[in-house]
């Protein structure tokens, strides 16, 4: 379903249709990723920071922001392959001001301090693909629980109340696998436009996020559908029979990589409905 090789062909494609031009996307960027994303309704003040987090593996440099005042649930943010990057933290920052406490991370922490991707997502691939060939089911595993239980030691996390996680490309299947690494806190997990949830491995992601409580949001680009089209069908199947709650769609239009502002073939249109799907599974998930 991915991916990370079809980047570069998807932007030709969109230029193809006339839905952005390279000239229009480096308008965007030069306007900046905070202009792109509307304003939330209602909004909570909040409080942002730089963190580091130690892991069996060393030190994580991540973004932690949160209401400034009181508790509220816990979420995860694994970025796409681009990273931690301005794009992320306007949309973890979003995110809190609607009611969490995000914590969106570097997944190449290992081997290079964010931001990896010194382009944003403008960024060649072929510059990215070995961090994410540097990561692997272990890595993902040992993360999600340092990283979730940093949350939990968290003032400004609700113990309370269920943790959700949220994944972008690569990092739909990491936080399939989060749900898998910390079933007990895990209430909600999010994928948009993710990359090898379904895999003919035993240790696929979408088996191992099969046996855990959570409810599920899964937001499919209709190319990366086109390319691998009976992945929802098994996806819808597997969380049926597990009796799991899950919202499985493909977006008509979008593009593998729709959502981040940053993207090439950012779609604000749907990438605001996956985000107005993704405030119901919370509100429902972690009340």
């Amino acid at each position: 379903m991915c991916d990370q090789d079809h980047f570069e062909n998807d932007r030709l494609e969109f230029e193809k249709l006339g839905k952005v031009t390279r000239k229009q996307f480096g308008i965007m960027l030069g306007a900046g990723v905070a202009m792109m994303l509307p304003k939330v309704a209602n909004a909570v003040a909040v409080t942002e920071s730089d963190v580091n987090i130690t892991t069996p593996d060393g030190t994580a440099d991540c973004y932690f922001v949160h209401p400034a005042t009181g508790t509220a649930p816990g979420v995860l943010v694994w970025p796409d392959i681009f990273g931690l990057r301005p794009a992320f933290r306007q949309m973890g920052k979003r995110l809190a001001e609607s009611g969490y406490s995000v914590l969106v991370v570097n997944p190449f922490y290992r081997t290079k301090k964010a931001p990896t991707a010194e382009a944003g997502a403008a960024t060649p691939i072929d510059q990215v693909r070995p961090l994410a060939q540097s990561l692997n089911e272990q890595t993902q595993m040992t993360d999600a629980k340092a990283f979730i239980g940093w949350l939990d030691q968290q003032p400004s996390v609700a113990k309370n109340r269920k943790m959700g996680t949220q994944g972008y490309c690569m990092g739909g299947p990491f936080a399939f696998r989060t749900a898998a690494a910390v079933p007990d806190r895990i209430g909600a997990v999010a994928s948009f436009h993710g990359g090898g949830l379904v895999t003919d491995k035993p240790n696929s992601p979408h088996l191992e996020a099969a046996g855990t409580h959570a409810q599920f949001l899964i937001a499919i680009a209709a190319n990366d559908d086109a390319r691998s089209p009976n992945d929802k069908n098994i996806l819808k199947d597997t969380f049926a029979k597990a009796n799991l709650p899950a919202e499985i769609e493909v977006y008509a239009d979008a593009a593998h990589g729709w959502c981040p502002p940053d993207s090439h073939v950012y779609n604000q249109a749907q990438a605001e409905k996956a985000w107005s799907r993704l405030l119901v599974l919370y509100s429902k998930a972690l009340a």
